[in-house]
């Protein structure tokens, strides 16, 4: 069954790609589509199957791979419960996106490349999560880094699709740089690359040698096991934090949004994001025993969420909004990540795929209703023009801002896992757990602000379109929304159906032993998980301060939009520096151009102007054929073709002749 769920994408891959003109466009759509709806089907069965039951962590060999001095590879699946849940995530989201592209890319004359991309990256995700060691999961990891090159730049006659998607893969060659790196010394220091080798091995190695035994070299400095355990844990986090988008090498994510719609949504929901959220929770043995490594993840998930969170407050682009909602949202994952609640930052990816899907969606019905118009200043008043697209929206809205009673079991799913974050921080106990409550909290608010700040423009007040676009606006097809209500149940429900397989054993009676179970493939340290029945017993404030921060944001925007629309821009003229501070993102991409840009391309010119052209072409191949060519042009002069000419040539040869006979003869 797992083999048919990875390979269907791919088949469908190389269908739509090789026989994309024999199929035409609606055989690549209905080809890529249905074994995707077949592979998300299979996907719910073994999450049902794998993660209620006590089967043990199996391993699904493929075929060999490499063998090739101690280094032995096989191709091989890793079933446990982690990756049902990954299966579940990619296969579903991916299925609705597949289904939704059917209408959304319905006048595109590229449809079987765009499907069949689709399809490539469904799979390189597949085979991430699936895999059974290190290189496989690289293998992978790469492999959406290139179909994300390839989606992004789906219109790759804009040079803004092109520039976006170079940006995305360079930035992302520095993560994988590091994660590279990572891998590199878990083979150092355990002589293998499969999951179930290392995580067999950590707690022995760090228990075991001579206290300040040096184990490994890394650049200049002698490590111990400890410390070496903290760098392998930091150079995997590198990686991570390339995917998933976190501080500093965030800068790719907005400017993927210059992709079709459909693609974005595949991103930020199930794909290329989740991935380094997936990595150091599947990497978690390793993680735990580095308080550092964990300290550092709370530190730039923190950091993440709430630079994202402010820099959504001004921005135009409807997309836009919702991208930096999932940067900001990682960040959420990855303080759950650092302070050891696993369950709850993976409870936290599990259901954000349904309410962001659903936002990203939402927003390309909305961009097709309005003629492809993405600023929201030029929208407004569109609820009762598409009113399904409105609804639906809102669902998405109340599932991100976390909309929920305290202390009960009523609300939606974000107000789950993302308040289960957020308690979770208050006990947590690294240096930076405190900081991460504080930055979540305040994150809480900005998002509640920014989400309904992005309802309230774009559906309420007087329209603000041009009277040709307010004329053609239309409700999407079936084709477009009947993906959008099946992820608006997901993103009502999915949180009240699973809070307990997922935290909370106790309060919905389920077995203690399969609780434990679920975690204990991926966490075969352990100790993490104990943060879980400590963050239900916090103090009815602050599981109150999420709900506190929502209503807050809510009766802001709708104050600023609504009750009082010339506020925010007399507000942005009062604060003008800081205003231009957050709609230019922090400056990063300012800085980065000044940094490392610019630099590069001086070096880059300099080289080829000066290396390549004056040095090496001019003294080199270029240099000896212009000498040649400058000899053989002067020889040429001399072959005039007049009689005359010769003759006196060979009348001044005989006189040298003569002269070098008489000298050379005396001497």
């Amino acid at each position: 069954m797992l083999q048919v769920i990875v390979f269907s994408p791919l088949i469908g891959f190389l269908l739509a790609g090789l026989f994309g003109r024999s199929l035409g466009a609606k055989g690549s759509e209905y080809v890529t589509t249905g074994l995707m709806m077949l592979a998300a089907v299979l996907s719910w069965v073994v999450f049902f199957s794998v993660a209620y039951s006590e089967v043990e962590p199996q391993t699904i060999q493929v075929m060999p791979w490499l063998n090739t001095g101690n280094l032995n590879v096989n191709w091989a699946f890793r079933v446990d419960t982690l990756t049902a849940v990954m299966l579940v995530v990619v296969n579903t989201v991916s299925s609705l996106v597949h289904m939704y592209s059917i209408g959304y890319m319905h006048h595109d004359p590229h449809r079987p490349r765009f499907f069949a991309y689709l399809s490539l990256f469904t799979f390189a995700m597949l085979m991430l999560v699936t895999s059974d060691n290190l290189l496989q999961m690289f293998f992978g990891w790469e492999g959406v880094g290139l179909a994300s090159y390839l989606l992004i730049g789906f219109w790759y006659k804009k040079p803004a699709a092109n520039a976006a998607a170079i940006k995305a893969f360079v930035v992302n060659r520095i993560g994988d740089f590091g994660f590279a790196l990572g891998i590199f010394g878990l083979f150092a220091l355990f002589g293998s690359v499969e999951l179930s080798t290392i995580f067999a091995n950590v707690p022995d190695y760090m228990n075991g040698g001579k206290d300040g035994e040096i184990v490994m070299n890394f650049l200049g400095y002698e490590l111990d096991r400890a410390s070496a355990i903290t760098i392998v844990a930091l150079l995997l986090f590198m990686g991570a934090m390339g995917k998933s988008a976190q501080f500093l090498l965030h800068t790719w994510l907005p400017d993927a949004m210059e992709g079709p719609t459909p693609v974005s949504a595949l991103i930020h929901a199930a794909t290329m994001v989740t991935a380094g959220v997936f990595l150091v929770a599947r990497m978690s043995p390793v993680f735990e025993y580095s308080p550092t490594a964990m300290a550092f993840v709370t530190l730039v998930g923190a950091t993440t969420a709430i630079f994202a969170a402010s820099v959504g407050l001004v921005q135009n682009d409807i997309k836009r909004v919702i991208a930096y909602s999932t940067c900001s949202q990682l960040g959420y994952m990855f303080v759950a990540l650092g302070v050891g609640a696993f369950g709850a930052g993976i409870f936290h990816l599990f259901t954000h795929a349904f309410f962001k899907a659903l936002l990203f969606l939402g927003a390309g019905s909305v961009i097709h209703a309005v003629s492809d118009e993405q600023d929201m200043r030029r929208m407004g008043g569109l609820r009762s023009y598409i009113p399904k697209t409105y609804w639906l929206m809102v669902i998405g809205t109340i599932a991100l801002t976390g909309f929920g009673i305290p202390g009960t079991y009523f609300g939606t799913a974000g107000f789950f896992s993302k308040d289960a974050i957020i308690e979770s921080a208050y006990v947590g106990t690294n240096m930076f757990a405190g900081y991460g409550f504080a930055m979540l909290v305040l994150a809480a608010l900005f998002t509640s602000f920014y989400s309904w700040r992005l309802i309230f423009m774009t559906f309420h007040g007087r329209p603000r379109g041009s009277a040709d676009v307010m004329d053609h606006i239309h409700e999407s097809p079936n084709v477009m929304l009947i993906p959008l209500y099946i992820l608006a149940a997901g993103a009502l429900f999915a949180g009240v159906v699973f809070y307990g397989d997922f935290l909370d054993y106790e309060s919905v009676g389920l077995n203690e032993q399969w609780y434990n179970s679920f975690w204990r493939t991926s966490l075969f340290a352990g100790e993490g998980n104990t943060i879980l029945s400590e963050f239900h017993a916090v103090p009815f404030i602050v599981k109150s301060a999420p709900f506190i921060m929502m209503v807050l944001g809510f009766v802001l925007a709708w104050w600023f939009y609504i009750r009082s629309p010339e506020l925010p821009k007399r507000l942005a003229r009062q604060h003008n520096g800081l205003y231009k501070f957050l709609l230019n993102k922090w400056y990063f991409d300012e800085i980065y151009d000044f940094l490392f840009v610019r630099p590069a391309k001086w070096l880059g010119r300099f080289l080829w102007k000066k290396g390549d052209g004056w040095f090496i072409d001019g003294f080199g191949p270029d240099g000896i054929s212009a000498r040649v060519n400058d000899i053989t042009n002067r020889v040429t002069k001399l072959q005039s073709g007049y009689l005359y000419h010769y003759a006196f040539t060979m009348l001044l040869g005989v006189a040298a002749l003569i002269t070098w006979s008489m000298f050379g003869g005396a001497s």
